[in-house]
C-alpha cells in the first residue's frame, strides 16, 4: 500500500509539472487522455513503474483532471505538489467484483480487496450500502491506515418547526448559539498537553535526519491525531444536532483563510506581533470553524445562510444600539443605552439569527443571506 501511495504521488506530481508552465493564452496542456497514453509509454520504458498498479496510477490522473476542472470552475485552488509523509493515499474505482471487492465479516469488521495487495481487514464504523463505486486508502502522519468509501448520504429532513438559529464562532467559545448554548470543541487534557510540550522540546534537541528525531515526530503526530479525532467527532455530532433541530441556520460569513494568513511580512516590511498572530492562527485552526459550517451545509443543504459579520458583536440585540463601548470584555456585553447585559457571544449570535446588518455609519437593517458567485478565471469559464 505504501508503494501504491508512492506511485499515485509520483504520477500526480508529473501532471502538476506539466501544467505548472500553463497560463491563460498559452498552448493547452495535455489532458487526461494524452496523459494516459504517456503513462502507458512510461510503464513500458520503466520496469519499476510497471510493477505498480496501473489502476492506481490512472486514477491519480483522473483525480488530477477533476482537480483542474474544479480550478477552472473557480471552486478550488490550483492543484499543488504532494509530499511524502504528508500526502499518503490512493483511490480505487470501478464496479464491485472487478478489480476490488468488499466483504463483511461481522458487525464491526470487514475486509476489502486492494489491487496487487489482496484482502485487507478493517474496522467497519458504519453500515456500508451496496452502491459503492470507489474507495480511498490513506495513511496519516501517526502511521494509521484509513479506508473511506465514496457514498453520498441523503440529507436529513428539516424539523418543520420554522425555528431559526444564529451561530457566532469564536476561540474561547467555539460556537455560541442564539438559544444561549455555548459549545466548545474538545482539546487535549492537562497531562496530554504537558506530554506534547515535552515531546516538542525533545524534538528541538534531536539531530535532523536521525532515527531519534523520526520516532519523536511519530509520537507527536499520534498526540495531535488524538486531538484531531476528537475535534472531528465533535463537529459531526454538533452539526447533526443543529441540522435536526432548526429549519434555518445562520452563520457569519467569515473568511477563515484570510483570517489565518501569516503576519510575518517581508524583509523590507516585516510584520508586527508575529508570534501573537501565529498563536491566534493555531487556535482558529484548532476550533474547526470552516469544517463545522461545511458539515452543516452538507447535512442541511439550502438551509444554511451566511450573514455579514460587521458589528454583530457591538450591536445590542435588545434595543439595536451600536457602540464599541457595549462590549466591556471578551465575554461580557453591557448596552450603554438600555442596560441590557448578556454574554457577548450569545448577543452576537442573536443578531446573526435576526439577520441584522450594520454599516459603518451605524445604519441598521435586515438583510438576506450572502450569496456570492464563484470566482471566474481569466478564460471566463
Amino acid at each position: 500500500m505504501l508503494r501504491h501511495c508512492s506511485d499515485a504521488r509520483y504520477v500526480w506530481n508529473l501532471a502538476v509539472e506539466q501544467h505548472a508552465w500553463w497560463r491563460p493564452g498559452r498552448k493547452s496542456a495535455p489532458g487526461y487522455l494524452e496523459q494516459s497514453r504517456q503513462l502507458t509509454v512510461a510503464r513500458a520504458a520503466s520496469p519499476w513503474l510497471a510493477r505498480g498498479s496501473q489502476t492506481v496510477q490512472q486514477q491519480a490522473l483522473r483525480d488530477f483532471a477533476q482537480a483542474m476542472a474544479n480550478f477552472f470552475d473557480g471552486t478550488h485552488d490550483r492543484p499543488t505538489w504532494r509530499k511524502a509523509g504528508q500526502h499518503e493515499g490512493f483511490r480505487v474505482t470501478g464496479t464491485r467484483g472487478r478489480g476490488w471487492d468488499f466483504h463483511r465479516l461481522s458487525r464491526k469488521w470487514a475486509e476489502v480487496r486492494i489491487p496487487k495487495v489482496g484482502w485487507v481487514r478493517f474496522r467497519l464504523s458504519r453500515p456500508l450500502p451496496d452502491d459503492v463505486k470507489s474507495y480511498r486508502v490513506t495513511r496519516d502522519r501517526a502511521g494509521r491506515w484509513h479506508v473511506a468509501f465514496a457514498v453520498i448520504p441523503a440529507p436529513g429532513p428539516a424539523p418543520g418547526t420554522g425555528a431559526v438559529v444564529g451561530i457566532d464562532r469564536g476561540v474561547k467559545v467555539t460556537a455560541a448559539l442564539s438559544t444561549g448554548e455555548m459549545l466548545a470543541v474538545p482539546r487535549l487534557g492537562g497531562r496530554e498537553a504537558a506530554r506534547l510540550l515535552r515531546l516538542e522540546r525533545k524534538l528541538a534537541r534531536a539531530k535532523r535526519g536521525s532515527n531519534r528525531r523520526g520516532k519523536v515526530k511519530t509520537q507527536i503526530a499520534r498526540v495531535k491525531a488524538r486531538e484531531a479525532d476528537r475535534r472531528q467527532d465533535w463537529i459531526e455530532q454538533t452539526s447533526t444536532g443543529i441540522a435536526r433541530r432548526f429549519d434555518v441556520i445562520r452563520v457569519e460569513d467569515l473568511k477563515v483563510k484570510n483570517m489565518t494568513r501569516s503576519a510575518k511580512g517581508t524583509t523590507q516590511q516585516p510584520g508586527r506581533n508575529v508570534a501573537q498572530k501565529a498563536g491566534l492562527n493555531r487556535e482558529i485552526a484548532r476550533s474547526g470553524w470552516g469544517a463545522l459550517v461545511k458539515r452543516l451545509e452538507d447535512k442541511a443543504p439550502g438551509r444554511v445562510q451566511k450573514m455579514p459579520p460587521a458589528y454583530t458583536s457591538q450591536r445590542c440585540s435588545a434595543c439595536g444600539h451600536v457602540a464599541r463601548e457595549n462590549r466591556e470584555s471578551q465575554a461580557v456585553f453591557l448596552c450603554t443605552a438600555c442596560g441590557y447585559a448578556a454574554n457577548a457571544d450569545v448577543n452576537a449570535a442573536c443578531n446573526i439569527a435576526a439577520g441584522h446588518v450594520v454599516n459603518a455609519r451605524g445604519g441598521d437593517r435586515v438583510a438576506g443571506p450572502v450569496n456570492r458567485e464563484p470566482q471566474r478565471t481569466l478564460l471566463g469559464v
